[in-house]
């Protein structure tokens, strides 16, 4: 195998940018939504966190100063070098590159290390370990080093063939093929396709479970087999992962696992595509090689857990091994819900709730909630408030302390905790009593559709969370055990 990989140069550069987009959507995500949710005085605060939890354990810049202004700065700052590596001026000299790379890294790897459970997906780990590979790609004019190559094509294949397992190993449901008869309806945001997706033909959702089959414990052998098989394997995972994308809204899942089956595409073959001209290039520096063969020796080492638990029958999902999210296990959908519950809140202006108070409810951004509203399309973007929402529903509040945190924040009228909503019901002052109730929802026929007009019908089953205001007694309690009471 040849040290260089000189047909490979087309395919470096294409990966750089769609990975540096990537880090540019997260950036503004946790421009928008990191200080209402882990900010000074957001739901999980992050000071609070950085208190009880040592840094080894979860390293972060924000141990130094857990303040909003350290939050945004730094979001900030990783949108700047984000457009820096997405328009290619980060690739200019070796040097450059390798800065920009590590400084992306380590700026989300703090937002990620004391983002708590809103920063607690699988891709969040995903993406960092990519990125801290593509520390070590070189400049433009480098020859790029197959180590590297070989090395995400290991991180793509894991992301893939882990998922494929844990289906195999958890639901039933993906052996008699019946998965997909649920999960558009009851996955954790809906698109605008997914009802379409539902309510299609049920052979294309056994189809599509077989294909599901394929793409995840077939095709991922076939990115380190010699071209074009490495490039029919790659072009078959981002199929793959575009029908995914256009059924639901995985936040940035999808374009991620697209972005990282680009190393295994022939340079050659993208050169069809985009005719560049790609430009004369150098041989990687002696410690330039000995770093990446030295990059390539930790990831051996860090790669027998992870290949354990592949091979184990109790395999986990979605873990890291070590603070630095590197060389880490994944797998997603498992287990298929087949029933879809969504929490509705709601508030009211009564001094005093009786059987007859009218209730107000508050719209989130994406997940359910008013019937005849059509779900949106926000992946990429990731609404990490909405998918907790999701996580909550097959709960209990007492589970989820950011959720009675939520709750105050809406009676406080809150601005920051109210821009993670879609709408306020309460525009002029906020609520006396906000409550909770649990409902269950399903997508409405075709016929209920043509009739109605509704996208979904739903049937209320429980209280979610009792009706309280900022002087109920057990309640307030709570809030000023945990610091939660605004001055």
């Amino acid at each position: 195998m040849s040290w260089t990989a000189d047909g490979y140069w087309l395919t470096r550069a294409i990966f750089q940018r769609g990975l540096a987009l990537l880090y540019l959507i997260a950036f503004l995500n946790a421009l928008n939504q990191f200080k209402p949710l882990a900010g000074e005085h957001g739901l999980l605060p992050v000071p609070a966190f950085t208190s009880a939890v040592p840094f080894r354990s979860a390293p972060s810049l924000f141990y130094f100063a857990p303040r909003n202004w350290a939050f945004t700065l730094a979001a900030w700052a990783g949108i700047a070098l984000s457009a820096a590596a997405l328009v290619g001026f980060s690739a200019r000299a070796a040097w450059s590159s390798a800065l920009v790379w590590t400084l992306l890294w380590l700026l989300y790897l703090s937002f990620v290390n004391v983002g708590q459970t809103f920063y607690g997906f699988g891709w969040e780990s995903i993406l960092l370990e990519a990125g801290f590979y593509a520390i070590f790609l070189g400049s433009r004019t480098t020859a790029p080093q197959f180590v590297i190559i070989v090395l995400l094509r290991w991180l793509c294949f894991r992301v893939m063939f882990g998922a494929g397992l844990i289906k195999l190993r958890g639901d039933p449901c993906w052996h008699d093929l019946s998965c997909l008869d649920y999960h558009y309806q009851s996955q954790p945001l809906p698109n605008p396709l997914s009802w379409y997706f539902h309510w299609a033909p049920q052979w294309t959702h056994r189809a599509g479970v077989w294909f599901n089959h394929f793409a995840e414990l077939v095709v991922p052998f076939g990115y380190f087999l010699p071209q074009p098989v490495a490039s029919a394997a790659g072009l078959v995972t981002i199929l793959f992962q575009a029908l995914i994308a256009a059924s639901g809204n995985l936040s940035w899942l999808n374009l991620l696992t697209i972005v990282l089956a680009i190393p295994a595409l022939d340079g050659r073959l993208l050169a069809y595509v985009l005719p560049v001209r790609t430009p004369a290039l150098h041989d990687p520096a002696l410690p330039h090689r000995a770093i990446v063969a030295a990059l390539a020796l930790l990831v051996v080492w860090l790669s027998i857990r992870p290949i354990r638990n592949m091979l184990s029958p109790g395999q986990i999902m979605n873990t890291t091994y070590n603070p630095l999210h590197l060389v880490g296990t994944y797998g997603a959908f498992g287990s298929i819900t087949r029933t879809r519950y969504e929490i509705i809140v709601e508030g009211t202006d009564d001094p005093v709730p009786t059987q007859s108070t009218p209730w107000r409810a508050y719209e989130f951004r994406a997940k359910p909630g008013a019937p005849n509203r059509m779900p949106p399309q926000v992946a990429p973007y990731h609404l990490r408030l909405d998918w907790l929402m999701w996580f909550a529903a097959m709960g209990d509040y007492q589970q989820y302390p950011w959720f009675v945190h939520f709750m105050a924040r809406l009676l406080e009228g809150d601005a920051a905790t109210l821009a993670l909503l879609r709408s306020n019901p309460f525009p002029a002052a906020p609520p006396r009593y906000v409550r909770a109730q649990l409902y269950l929802y399903r997508f409405t026929t075709p016929a209920e559709r043509r009739r109605t007009g509704l996208w979904w019908h739903r049937e209320f089953v429980r209280p979610y969370f009792p009706p309280v205001s900022l002087q109920t007694a057990g309640f307030r309690r709570v809030l000023e055990r945990r610091g939660w009471l605004s001055e």
